[in-house]
């Protein structure tokens, strides 16, 4: 990999860790009304547990722009099949994830984020029209991709 323009790593928001807390400390309640309270203990720690690494890979995704080409997550495609890409707003995407979808688009969507990026894709061999990605910084990320592209392509 070259010199990284852009890296984001999409994490899960603290409020959703303190959700998952809550839920554990909760069922730890409930469940001390009916059990011994080590066992509601147990049931709540393995509850946080299991919440804590769900939350932890599903903000592990990474996105990188970089001389080769874009990566997000597992996907990754080269600049010369990197079309015309466009930030978008929160109803825009809301849009293109709803009604205006297209099935074979490769998406990459965090619910904590409402904002994304999208890529078209000019391959005629590619499945995937285009990658729709969440960002915190759809701007940034833009940016950073059609100026990348630009400098490999000259």
């Amino acid at each position: 990999m070259g010199a990284v323009e852009y890296r984001e790593r999409l994490t899960t928001p603290g409020w959703y860790w303190l959700v998952g807390v809550t839920f554990g400390t909760t069922g730890f309640l409930a469940l001390g009304l009916w059990f011994d309270r080590w066992v509601a203990l147990g049931a709540a720690a393995a509850s946080i547990v299991v919440i804590g690494v769900a939350l932890a890979l599903f903000g592990r995704t990474q996105i990188f722009v970089d001389r080769h080409g874009l990566r997000v997550g597992p996907h990754s495609i080269e600049w010369q099949w990197v079309g015309h890409v466009s930030e978008l707003d929160a109803e825009r995407t809301s849009a293109l994830l709803g009604a205006e979808s297209e099935p074979a688009a490769l998406v990459v969507q965090r619910p904590w984020l409402q904002r994304a990026v999208l890529v078209e894709i000019d391959d005629a061999a590619d499945p995937h029209p285009y990658w729709l990605i969440s960002t915190r910084h759809p701007r940034q990320l833009a940016t950073a991709i059609a100026s990348a592209r630009t400098t490999v392509a000259s």
